[in-house]
């Protein structure tokens, strides 16, 4: 069991046979922050990779600072915008 909160793998098929990347598109800026997200090394940058073994399980840092990456870059300027955004993308609006 994994200790971070995770999310459907945006590669796997989903019931109408497409992936989540098929509605993105290969120019969008949201690509070069989860590759450059992907670059980094969180644990040398001193993010908490490895939770507290009690509680509920967070989010993985990783994750966190894609949002707030996007979220800056989009000016962004409050959570609660933050988190209607990531909604409103994850349902195809």
């Amino acid at each position: 069991m994994s200790r971070f909160i995770e999310g459907v793998a945006r590669d796997q098929v989903g019931f109408l046979r497409e992936i989540l990347d098929d509605y993105v598109a290969d120019d969008n800026p949201v690509r070069v922050v989860d590759a450059f997200i992907d670059m980094l090394d969180l644990g040398e940058l001193r993010f908490g990779v490895e939770p507290e073994v009690t509680g509920r399980p967070g989010y993985h840092p990783g994750v966190m600072l894609r949002i707030y990456l996007y979220g800056y870059l989009n000016q962004v300027q409050s959570s609660r915008q933050a988190e209607t955004e990531a909604r409103r993308d994850r349902q195809g609006h």
